[in-house]
């Protein structure tokens, strides 16, 4: 029999997990907005939501940019190596600043992380990896530049 979970998500009940897919969709949702798809006062909400943050659950809001509305249409693949015992969070606090990371993953292997990147071109693209690069712990980065999108 596995042993129960004690993490903060195995403590969410059922309006939690709703309340996070709300924001999820939205982040500038108002708290009376998602009290009425989850049937709670604004004020319940906000408290829901305080405390969700307090516990870690909710680790801030950010703003998501459209890399084509920026015509950022450079794309690259960066996997960047980081010094040892580099935790997630901590790797996710260094890239979350930079608005051209597009996604990032922990992975296995040599790498640390994998960086998707969008830039306006290959000068601004080298400059965001020069960067990264720059951030403490960061030792290293390979890049792959994409030349055309098969699917997606």
């Amino acid at each position: 029999m596995p042993a129960p979970l004690n993490t903060a998500a195995a403590r969410l009940d059922e309006t939690d997990r709703k309340v996070l897919e709300v924001l999820s969709r939205d982040g500038r949702a108002s708290y009376a907005e998602i009290g009425l798809l989850v049937n709670l006062s604004a004020t319940a909400v906000k408290r829901r939501v305080d405390r969700l943050r307090e516990r870690g659950v909710v680790r801030g809001f950010t703003v998501v940019l459209d890399p084509g509305s920026l015509e950022w249409r450079t794309e690259a693949f960066v996997e960047v190596y980081w010094r040892e015992r580099t935790s997630p969070e901590e790797i996710l606090a260094a890239l979350r600043q930079f608005p051209e990371v597009v996604a990032a993953w922990t992975v296995t292997g040599e790498a640390d992380a994998l960086v998707h990147l969008r830039a306006a071109d290959t000068g601004h693209l080298e400059a965001v990896i020069e960067r990264i690069r720059r951030e403490r712990g960061v030792q290293r980065s390979r890049s792959q530049v994409v030349l055309s999108r098969l699917i997606g």
